[in-house]
C-alpha cells in the first residue's frame, strides 16, 4: 500500500477540474422523484443512506470511484482490521472493529488472540450484569443496585452516554429497562454533586472508566464519589468497578469491586462498543441488548468492505464529504437527527470526527496543503429548526447537512392534533426541511427569499433499535476512517489535547514560568 497526500493524486487534479463545472449544478432543478428513489445505498440493520439532495452527478461518482481505488481505501481498511500498525503516532494497531467481530485473519499479540480477549471481556461483563440484576451482587448496605453511574470523560463518556440515552425510551417501551443510568464527566464539582443528589447511594454502582488509570478529571470525580459514599456509612470498594487496561494502577486493585479490561488498541472515541460502553449498557438494559448493538455494528463493518461505492454507504458518505470539504469549500457539517433519542449523538460524532481528522500534518508528520476534517455540530429536529436553522437557510455560508430519521418513534403513545399525530408531524418536518434546503424559494421580498442549493444527505430506517443504533455508530466511525485515509492522516491519535493538559499541571503548580498563564490563574482564583 502507498500512503500519498491527497493533492499528489491524479484523482485530486480531476476533481478540482470538475468542481469548476459544478457552479452550474442546480439541486432545485435536479431533485425529482427519480433522483430521490435512485440515489440510495444500503447501510445495514435496515438503514439506508440517501444522497439525492447532494451536489453529485454521475460524473462525480465516476471520479470518486477512481479516488477510492487510487488511495486504496478498502485495502487500508482491510489492513487496519487485520492488525497492521495504523496509528503511526503511537505505533499501535487500531482494533475497534475487532470488538464486534473478525474481518479476515485472526489478530494476535504475543500469542494472544485479541478477538477472543475482547469477546471474553464481554462475557465477563454479561455475567457481572446478570449477578447485579439478580441481587447476587449488591451494595455494602445490603440493598440491590438500582442505579449505575459512569465516571469518565471524553470517549469514556460521550459515546456511552449517547448510546445509553438513545436506548432509554426503547427499553422502557419494550420492558428491557434493568437499571437507571447516569453519567459524571466534568471536573466541575457541580456535575458530580447534581448527579449524586439524584441517587440513593446505597443502591448505586459506580463505573470508573480510565484506560490509563491516571485521567485527572476522572480521578478527581472518583475521590468526590468515594468521600460521599464514606460519609453515608458505605464501603466505597463495594460500590465502584473499574474499566481500564491491564497495565493501569486500577487493574486488579482491591479498592474496586471488579475490573474489566480494554487495551491501547481501542481509542477512546472508538471505545463505545468495548467494555467502556458495554458495562453501562449491559447494566442498564441487559447484556442481550448490548449484543444487539454489537451485531448492528458488525453488520455495518462488513458492508463497508463492499467494492462498489454506490453500494457502500460509509465509503460514499466519506467521499461525498471530501468533495464538499476540499472542492466545494464547505468547512462545517451539521448532524441533524430527527429523533429525540439521539439527543447526544451529535456530541459524540463531534469528538469522533474532529479529534480524529482535525489534523494539519500527515501520517509522517509533514504538513498537508489542503483542508482536512470539518467542524461538526448538531441538535435534534425539530428543536434545531427553532434555533440555528435560520443561518442554515439564509446565512452567507453553505453548510452541508446530515439528516437522520425513522419511520416509527420508539414510544408507542402519541397524540393527534390538526389531523395528524406527533410522529407524523416529525417526519413531515424532516421531509420539508430536506426539500426546502435544496429548492429554496423565490420572493419579491428579499427577506423572505431562500437561495436553496444547500446539500444534505439522509440516513433513515424503520425504528431506532439497538441493532440500528450499532449500525449507525459504526457507519460514522467508518466514514471518518475512510476520510482519514483519503487525506493521508493518522486518525487514531489526539496530540491536540496534550498541550492544554501540560499547561494545566503547570498552572496548578502555582509558578508555571509563564507570566500570562499565572495572571489568568489569578483572575480565576486558581489556588495551588
Amino acid at each position: 500500500m502507498k500512503f500519498n497526500n491527497f493533492d499528489k493524486t491524479q484523482s485530486y487534479k480531476k476533481l478540482k477540474k470538475l468542481a469548476g463545472k459544478y457552479s452550474k449544478f442546480s439541486l432545485a432543478e435536479k431533485l425529482d422523484v427519480v433522483r430521490v428513489r435512485g440515489c440510495s445505498a444500503p447501510l445495514a440493520a435496515g438503514l439506508t443512506y440517501n444522497w439525492a439532495a447532494k451536489k453529485a452527478g454521475d460524473d462525480l461518482i465516476v471520479l470518486l470511484r477512481e479516488l477510492a481505488v487510487e488511495q486504496e481505501l478498502l485495502e487500508k481498511y482491510k489492513a487496519l482490521a487485520q492488525g497492521e500498525l495504523m496509528n503511526t503516532g503511537e505505533k499501535r494497531m487500531v482494533l475497534h472493529h475487532l470488538l464486534r467481530g473478525q474481518l479476515g485473519l485472526p489478530v494476535a499479540e504475543k500469542g494472544r488472540d485479541l478477538r477472543k480477549f475482547y469477546a471474553g471481556e464481554m462475557e465477563r461483563v454479561g455475567a457481572f450484569a446478570e449477578a447485579v440484576h439478580s441481587g447476587g451482587i449488591g451494595g455494602s448496605g445490603g440493598k440491590k443496585f438500582t442505579t449505575a453511574v459512569q465516571i469518565g470523560i471524553g470517549g469514556s463518556d460521550l459515546g456511552p452516554r449517547a448510546l445509553s440515552l438513545a436506548l432509554e425510551n426503547w427499553a422502557r417501551t419494550e420492558g428491557k429497562q434493568k437499571m437507571r443510568a447516569a453519567f459524571i464527566s466534568n471536573v466541575d464539582p457541580d456535575d458530580a454533586s447534581a448527579v449524586l443528589a439524584s441517587c440513593n447511594l446505597d443502591e448505586t454502582l459506580f463505573i470508573l472508566v480510565s484506560k490509563s488509570g491516571t485521567t485527572q478529571e476522572t480521578l478527581a470525580n472518583e475521590t468526590f464519589v468515594r468521600n460521599k459514599l464514606a460519609q453515608a456509612g458505605l464501603k466505597p470498594e463495594q460500590h465502584i468497578i473499574a474499566v481500564t487496561s491491564q497495565t493501569s494502577p486500577l487493574a486488579g486493585n482491591p479498592q474496586y469491586l471488579d475490573s474489566f479490561y480494554i487495551d491501547d488498541y481501542i481509542g477512546g472515541r472508538y471505545s463505545a462498543t468495548s467494555a467502556v460502553g458495554g458495562v453501562i449498557l449491559s447494566l442498564s438494559f441487559g447484556a442481550d441488548v448490548f449484543r444487539e448493538v454489537l451485531e448492528g455494528a458488525a453488520e455495518t463493518d462488513k458492508a463497508a468492505l463492499e467494492g462498489e461505492i454506490q453500494n457502500n454507504a460509509a465509503l460514499l458518505d466519506a467521499l461525498l464529504g471530501v468533495w464538499e470539504r476540499n472542492f466545494l469549500g464547505y468547512p462545517v457539517t451539521a448532524i441533524l437527527p430527527y429523533s429525540q433519542a439521539l439527543l447526544r449523538f451529535p456530541a459524540h460524532l463531534q469528538q469522533l470526527d474532529m479529534e480524529s481528522n482535525g489534523k494539519h500534518v500527515n501520517r509522517s508528520g509533514k504538513r498537508v496543503n489542503y483542508p482536512t476534517g470539518p467542524v461538526i455540530f448538531g441538535e435534534p429536529g425539530t428543536n434545531g429548526q427553532h434555533s440555528f436553522y435560520q443561518l442554515l437557510h439564509q446565512g452567507t455560508d453553505i453548510i452541508p447537512l446530515q439528516f437522520i430519521g425513522f419511520k416509527e418513534s420508539q414510544a408507542r403513545d402519541d397524540v393527534e392534533l390538526e389531523g395528524s399525530n406527533s410522529e407524523t408531524k416529525l417526519k413531515a418536518n424532516l421531509a420539508a426541511q430536506i426539500t426546502a434546503f435544496a429548492r429554496g424559494q423565490k420572493d419579491s421580498n428579499s427577506n423572505k427569499e431562500f437561495e436553496g442549493e444547500r446539500p444534505s444527505s439522509l440516513i433513515y430506517g424503520e425504528r431506532l433499535t439497538p441493532r440500528a443504533l450499532g449500525a449507525l455508530l459504526a457507519h460514522f466511525e467508518n466514514k471518518v476512517m475512510f476520510q482519514g485515509f483519503v487525506w493521508n492522516l493518522n486518525s487514531f491519535d489526539q496530540e491536540g489535547v496534550q498541550l492544554g493538559k501540560l499547561l494545566t499541571r503547570k498552572a496548578l503548580s502555582g509558578d508555571s514560568g509563564d507570566s500570562a498563564l499565572d495572571e489568568y490563574c489569578k483572575l480565576l482564583g486558581v489556588k495551588s
